[in-house]
């Protein structure tokens, strides 16, 4: 979490937690990812290749699975009830964060850049 610590500081300390809490779950759920910051949010990726990141807004929560997670995901994105653009996903700061959506969007883009050899598709 040492890599994220700069980040977390600056987060007003009501979501902080909340932040903390995603990045955890992320880390230890994926233990092969790698953590950084690129861009002043925080992301992890496998093999050099970017698979998620996060950002934060007064409002909420913006997670980025990169275009293909989410035309793979969007329908489950609306079914429960975040908004989305084509590029991310905004998880408001008072609505639980789905865990296991989150988790499938990690599992989707490990595999499909598993030969990716570029940060961006």
């Amino acid at each position: 979490m040492e890599v994220f610590a700069e980040f977390l500081d600056r987060i007003d300390p009501q979501h902080r937690a909340r932040m903390e809490d995603i990045l955890s779950r992320v880390m230890e759920t994926f233990p092969n990812l790698m953590p950084t910051m690129k861009w002043n949010q925080p992301m992890f990726t496998d093999h050099g290749t970017y698979i998620i990141g996060f950002s934060i807004s007064k409002k909420h929560i913006a997670v980025s699975p990169e275009l293909a997670g989410m035309v793979r995901f969007a329908e489950e994105i609306s079914k429960v009830g975040y908004d989305h653009t084509k590029e991310l996903v905004r998880i408001p700061w008072d609505r639980p964060v789905d865990y296991s959506l989150l988790e499938k969007m990690i599992e989707f883009n490990i595999m499909d850049k598993a030969g990716c050899t570029t940060f961006w598709r």
